[in-house]
């Protein structure tokens, strides 16, 4: 593992934002979803997310998850990522969504 210093650290914009719509994404090599998430003043914006084997599209609407908003937009296919869903591999490699335990305001900074 290579270690970082905190300025590295400090320049990934990791906000809170909050699911409002969720859309099946068949084109996806890997079962996925396209997320919509506002982010608050970082805007409304569009990812897909390997989700599928934890949450049903209705269970994530609303849920306040961790982006990561400042990387460059990714082609995906045919479709244009705008952030970094995050999260973490369960033993089976399945990943489960970094959320937040309380609310937040959209846009919010993990510090």
């Amino acid at each position: 593992m290579e270690e970082i210093t905190w300025n590295d650290f400090e320049k990934v914009e990791l906000r809170a934002g909050t699911i409002l719509e969720v859309f099946d994404y068949p084109e996806a090599r890997k079962p996925a979803y396209k997320v919509k998430v506002d982010f608050g003043d970082f805007g409304i914006k569009m990812s897909s997310a390997q989700i599928t084997a934890h949450y049903t599209k209705e269970a994530l609407v609303g849920k306040q998850i961790v982006g990561v908003v400042n990387f460059p937009r990714k082609q995906i296919g045919k479709f244009m990522s705008e952030f970094l869903v995050t999260g973490f591999a369960d033993e089976s490699g399945n990943i489960v969504l970094t959320t937040l335990n309380g609310r937040v305001p959209n846009g919010s900074k993990m510090i």
